[in-house]
């Protein structure tokens, strides 16, 4: 999930660069979806929304935020951007509902414990939190550029693009850190 969640915007970039001849990233991840590097976003939506789908976690908690995000990465995947107005709509609502999701999952459920936490999972849920919050304040700046900004000189940096990539590296990361390939306990 975290390489995924990590790799995502870079591959699109990438492969745009390489098979489309685009000099410049597109102002949206999504919009990677109109060029032929739609087969890469949408089968790491489906993968991811799969693997969520499947992660039971430790609770019903985890298992019913899982299946949102499942639901919610199929709907970026299956309605893109560029369609209609009914797509775009559902669009947008499933990529701010995912996100949200991903940073309930951090700032939440990854900061969970039974008993008494060890230093590391301390450190690891700063991590979480930080992350969680990371992608929250994402969300929210794409919302203000959406209402303020779109229209604005400020759009040819694609900040749009640049936050949903924070937002997608916060939640790799953060998966990075709960599948203890980084701040790992120590064995006793």
């Amino acid at each position: 999930m975290g390489v995924l969640g990590v790799a995502l915007p870079l591959v699109l970039s990438i492969q745009g660069f390489v098979l489309c001849h685009c000099a410049d990233v597109q102002p949206s991840i999504s919009d990677y979806y109109s060029l032929r590097t739609r087969d890469v976003l949408v089968g790491t939506l489906f993968a991811v929304g799969w693997f969520l789908f499947a992660y039971h976690g430790y609770d019903r908690r985890d298992d019913i935020a899982g299946n949102l995000a499942c639901m919610f990465a199929l709907g970026i995947a299956l309605f893109p951007n560029s369609g209609g107005p009914v797509e775009r709509r559902v669009h947008f609502l499933s990529a701010t509902a995912f996100f949200t999701v991903l940073s309930y999952f951090s700032i939440v459920l990854f900061t969970k414990t039974a008993g008494n936490p060890t230093p590391m999972k301390l450190a690891r849920n700063v991590v979480y939190r930080v992350c969680g919050g990371m992608m929250l304040a994402c969300i929210a700046l794409i919302a203000a550029y959406f209402l303020f900004l779109q229209h604005t000189a400020v759009s040819r940096l694609k900040p749009v693009f640049w936050l949903e990539s924070t937002a997608l590296w916060a939640f790799g990361w953060s998966w990075f850190v709960k599948g203890e390939t980084l701040l790992k306990d120590s064995e006793p």
